[in-house]
């Protein structure tokens, strides 16, 4: 799978780049980074994060530095996704609304976590593992579940 069109800081680490696609994107220095990953276009990923296997990180987000991100963790960026626009065409690129999503630094997000169109979670945040964040999540909280809700403080 290619890397085409990436800047990498400086000592990052790409696990298995055969098996990541990413493209477009910026990677901070020290910056981990495991098998079946796809980064697109207009992303920044700060200095060493931790991005584990099978995470999808699409356009229009922003992730601060130190930030993990769980095994199969999936971004969403389009509140309305559909196929067909209505009067039957297929949709493309420019019919449809970018939505932007920030993770601020220190932040964690757990495996198998979802985070919908347009959030921002916040500096030393926890997402537990299978949540879906459907809204932001304030700093130094812990938020979990489906809907993700705040289930305390960061301690």
């Amino acid at each position: 799978m290619p890397l085409k069109d990436v800047q990498l800081g400086v000592d990052v680490l790409i696990f298995q780049p055969d098996l990541v696609n990413l493209y477009g994107c910026f990677v901070g220095d020290e910056t981990r980074i495991g098998p079946f990953v796809e980064i697109q276009a207009g992303v920044r990923i700060g200095k060493k994060c931790k991005i584990s296997s099978h995470s999808f990180i699409c356009e229009g987000v922003e992730i601060a530095d130190g930030v993990f991100i769980g095994h199969g963790v999936m971004f969403t960026n389009d509140t309305y996704p559909r196929a067909l626009n209505p009067d039957g065409s297929i949709k493309g690129g420019g019919d449809w609304e970018l939505q932007r999503s920030t993770v601020g630094q220190g932040a964690s997000i757990g495996s198998n976590a979802t985070i919908l169109p347009g959030v921002r979670i916040g500096e030393n945040a926890m997402i537990a593992a299978g949540a879906v964040v459907v809204s932001d999540v304030p700093p130094n909280t812990i938020a979990a579940g489906v809907p993700c809700k705040v289930i305390g403080p960061v301690v």
